[in-house]
């Protein structure tokens, strides 16, 4: 599962390629998942998201 967005000119070759990960979009939204519980309740929620560092390490 990766995103990808092209964008071209019109041309043969692509202007910006850009590919996203889920483990990415997935650590940029938990500031909003996190925010209200307890510090013990974290540890919880960050293990149901299922991040993978290695592809989220850019």
């Amino acid at each position: 599962e990766i995103g990808c967005y092209l964008h071209g000119t019109g041309g043969n070759k692509p202007r910006r390629v850009r590919f996203k990960t889920p483990s990415f979009m997935h650590i940029s939204a938990l500031g909003k998942l996190c925010q209200g519980h307890m510090i013990a309740d974290v540890v919880a929620i960050i293990g149901s998201v299922d991040i993978v560092l290695g592809d989220s390490d850019r």
